[in-house]
This record gives structure tokens, sequence and C-alpha cells, in this order.
């Protein structure tokens, strides 16, 4: 599409630009909601957690307060960059046999043996309480009037519904929810979720704990045992969110790159970071065919490392220094041939042994002081497992079915109170000291390799934050997803390629495939360190925009 030097792409939304704050969401009055945040004086934790509030109320498919959360946040004062996990366990009753027992092969992928608690809550809490200059009582006001009086669907929402109606109509408290009388919503149509507003009333009052240990938790727990789950209220109330500091990183041409830590699989993007950080993109030219097909290969050979490598660092180690060390990337890096795809992609080889062997919503936030915070959160799955958890009306997540593994001996097989891994995952960039993006995308296996395009967009090609967000992408499969792992390699790519270009790229091997947008709702905010000058980008993939204050 471009030759060498700075890519110039068309966009069809512009950059905004500000000197104070920005929030960027897919859900235009969750940006609203932590706008008026930042407007009336609060800070980027604060604006995140009535941004993430609302997005649980209006974004119902991707995320929720059934969800789990990644998260990055930077404090300007001290420079400071942590992460956070809200994975949660799995009950501690269950095991590979229990699973095989009951005549699984595979994970069930919906209900409530497919949910993991919920860490969204407690992250809120521990958010507010490190960095925190609001109540929380306060900020969820905006998330309880969604739920409360409703709010109206856009067409983008509305498919989502129809195409998952089935899944809506499996579970009595779902129905009421989230159809109307069994049938799906339409755009247009005013959501209200009564039960959930008197959830987020009672939190907002008692806190986390009252999820996890008070009135909703008991009801929660109750309904999930009365549909079979065998979670108890004692393992609700153990839940706690894991700090991470610092986050984790590379450096990628002179910038350093954070990611989310396990078990987020953040790590691969930057093993995939490190083997491209020897290739020429900028020569090579922006999306052309060896610069996409450089990109696909590191894909799959960190891909590879992720499925061989990654679990649960509470039930092994990970050889995490190794895999996005320099040196080992080098030694991946060796593999590609510029001329031909590998066909079979094998683990790397480590130094030494190791022990034993979507649907997402995105949203960033930086404000006048400099803080902000990357944030990813979600059901897994669209509607995550199907199920509302009685009167709570709180739809869980499908993270333990979608994430875990009965094949005997694999790393991520299910056992007692381990956490799966996730494809969650959020991104961080500092230049010189001085932070330079904040971003991230839904999309599954596919934010990885989104993410690396994106920072690749900015970083060897020179785009601004909207170009770099909106330009065109491609997409590898098969990723990590149990249920496709042992597909065929396919690269399905936007349009933005000529005839001659994607023959190119079928001759070197890739069974290439054109279907139009990939999805994905990407977003960045990016920093001018001489200026202060923030900018940012949203994807028009979705719904959503960039509000700047």
């Amino acid at each position: 599409m471009a030759g060498p030097g700075k890519a110039n792409v068309a966009v069809g939304r512009s950059t905004v630009y500000s000197k104070g704050g920005i929030v960027c969401s897919i859900s235009p009055v969750a940006a609203t909601a932590g706008a008026r945040v930042l407007a009336e004086g609060g800070n980027a934790f604060d604006a995140a957690v009535a941004t993430a509030a609302v997005e649980c109320v209006t974004v119902p498919a991707a995320c929720g307060v059934g969800g789990e959360p990644f998260v990055l946040m930077y404090e300007a004062a001290s420079g400071k960059l942590m992460g956070l996990s809200g994975s949660g366990k799995a009950p501690l009753a269950v095991s590979r046999d229990y699973f095989v027992g009951k005549g699984y092969s595979k994970m069930p992928i919906a209900g409530p043996l497919a949910a993991a608690i919920p860490g969204e809550v407690d992250a809120w809490a521990g958010i507010l309480e490190r960095f925190g200059t609001r109540q929380l009582s306060t900020l969820l006001e905006p998330a309880i009037g969604y739920a409360e009086d409703g709010y109206a669907l856009s067409a983008r929402q509305a498919r989502a519904f129809q195409f998952l109606g089935a899944k809506l109509n499996d579970y009595p408290d779902t129905a009421k929810t989230f159809t109307k009388n069994g049938m799906p919503f339409e755009a247009g149509d005013v959501l209200v979720q009564k039960d959930l507003a008197r959830t987020l009333r009672r939190i907002a009052q008692g806190g986390a704990d009252e999820l996890y240990r008070g009135e909703t938790g008991r009801e929660l727990v109750r309904a999930l045992q009365a549909a079979g789950s065998p979670y108890t209220l004692e393992e609700l109330g153990q839940h706690r969110t894991e700090w991470h500091e610092p986050a984790i990183s590379t450096t990628y041409k002179g910038y350093t790159v954070y990611q989310t830590a396990p078990p987020s699989q953040g790590l691969i993007l930057l093993e995939m970071l490190n083997i491209l950080e020897g290739k020429d993109l900028t020569g090579m030219g922006f999306y052309t065919p060896d610069t996409v097909h450089a990109m696909v290969e590191a894909k799959k050979l960190a891909f590879a490392d992720r499925n061989a490598y990654m679990q649960d660092p509470a039930f092994a180690p990970i050889p995490l220094d190794e895999l996005i060390s320099k040196p080992f990337a080098e030694r991946r890096r060796s593999l590609i041939d510029m001329s031909r795809v590998a066909a079979n992609v094998e683990r790397g080889p480590l130094a030494a042994p190791v022990p034993g062997d979507g649907d997402t919503s995105y949203f960033c936030v930086i404000d006048g002081d400099g803080n902000a915070v990357s944030f990813i959160h979600s059901l897994s799955h669209g509607f995550g497992s199907g199920f509302v958890a009685g009167g709570t009306g709180i739809l869980l997540n499908n993270r333990l079915g979608r994430g875990f593994s009965l094949v005997e001996g694999h790393p991520n097989v299910i056992e007692p109170g381990k956490r799966t891994m996730h494809t969650l995952n959020a991104y961080m960039v500092v230049k010189d000291g001085e932070l330079s993006m904040v971003g991230g995308t839904p999309g599954g296996d596919r934010q990885i390799q989104w993410n690396a395009q994106v920072i690749a967009n900015v970083i060897d090609h020179g785009m601004d934050a909207q170009q770099a967000v909106e330009a065109p992408r491609w997409t590898h499969t098969p990723g990590t997803d149990p249920a496709t792992i042992d597909d065929p390699f396919v690269l399905q790519v936007e349009p933005g390629m000529d005839a001659s270009e994607l023959a190119e790229l079928r001759a070197k091997g890739h069974d290439v495939t054109l279907e139009g947008p990939p999805g994905g709702s990407a977003k960045l905010i990016m920093v001018d360190p001489a200026s202060g000058v923030r900018t940012a980008g949203s994807d028009p993939r979705t719904d959503g925009h960039a509000v700047a204050v």
C-alpha cells in the first residue's frame, strides 16, 4: 500500500487534540461520564472507574459487573507504571476429572459451570484506594442511572442481541433482562436493567464487600449453586485483585513498551515486538507483502511459545524473563524465511527447562496532570456465560469455559483454584522516561496482533493517533482458543492491497482471504513530550469516540 518512510493513510475521523484530559471509549455515554469526572476535578483513576461502570451497563455483550479486568496505570507524580489483574479463580471443587466425569471432552462454554469469579468490582475499589480522589458511591451514579432508566441501543449493539438471541433465552433471569419476551432487542430500543441498578446501589453504599461478602454475594452464590455450580460464598469472599509493580516491559526501537502481566498473555506482544525489532518495517513500507509477512511470522512464533509455556504462575513458574529477552527473540527471528511461510511452528527451546510443560471492551484515559489508565475488561464470549445470577442482574463471564483445557498435561488444564490464561491485555509506551502512548483493543487472540500493528504504525510508519487505529490491518488465525487451535492458518486482510500484492502474499504460502474489516475497537492516546499536547484516535469499526476536556 505504501513504500518506505511515513505512511499516508486517509481517515474518516479526525484526531482529537487536547491540553487537558481525554477519555476514549466504545460507549459514547461512558466516554461522557468519564470526561465529566475529569471536568469536575477528578483524576484519570476516578474517571476510569466511572467509565468502566457505565461500560458495564451499556456494553453488556462485552463487559459487565460479572467480568474481569486487566489494567495498566501511570502515576505522573512518581513516574510509576503498574498493573493489576482482576482474574477470578476456578472453584476448589473442580478439576479435569470433574468435567470429564460429567461427559465433557472440552470445557463447557456457556452456563454457570463456565463462569469464573468476577473481579471487576474489587478492581474498582483497589484503584480508588490507591489513587482515587472521589468516592465509589459518587462515581457509580451515572452507571446506576443508565441501568435504572435505560439507554438506547445502537445498530451495532442490536446486532449482538439478534445474533446471540438463542443464548439469551437459555436462562429465565437472562431472558427477563436481555430479551423482549424472548425476542431480540433492536436498534433504538431502550434497555432497562432494574435488578442491576439495585445491585449497583448496594455496591455504591457497601463497597466491594457488598459483592464479595454481602447480600449481593449471597444471592449470586445461591443462584450459581441452584444452577449446578460448586462455587461457595467463602471462595467469592477470598477473591483479591493482584497488583504488579512494576508492569512487565521490553524495549522496541528506542521506546519502552509496558504490558499486563500473566495470567494475561500480554507478554507475547512483547516477544512479538522483540522479534520484529530486527526487521526494517519502515524500509519495507506500510501494509506491504513483506511487512505483513514478517509480522505474521513473528505472531506465529510468539503464539507457539504462549501455548507451550503460559499458565497460572501460582501453579508453576513461567519463563517470563527469557520469553521477553532479546537473545530469545533473536533465536526466534532467525526462523523467519522472508520468502516462505513456516507451515509448522514449534515452541522455542529454552536455555533452562520449565517444570511441567471476542467479546471485550477497552478504554483509555489521561488527565491534565498526565496520570493515565489503560483498561480492558471482558465477559469473554458475547454475553459471557449467558447466565444472569438470580436477582442480582449480574451477567457472569464464561472465562473458565473459554480459557481452560481438558487435555491432560496441558499447561492450561483446569485445576482447583487455578486462573486461566487471558487474552486480555493493554499497553503503555514510554519514550525517554516520558509517557508516549496509551492503547489497546478488544478482540480475543486478535488483540496482540492489532496492538502490535498500531504500535508499529506509530513507531515504524510515522502515523498520528487516528491514522494508527484506523489504518488497514490484518488478522491471522488460529491463536490460542482451545476450540480452534488446531485449525489451519488463515490470513485475513482488510482492503488496502492491490491484486499484485495479494498475489505476492499467496506466493509466500499464505492462505489469504478478503472478508472486510476484521473488527476490533482500537483506542490510542499519544502525548507530545515537548508541548504536552495529547492526541487521541478511536476506531471507526465500532461505536464510541474520544472526548476531550
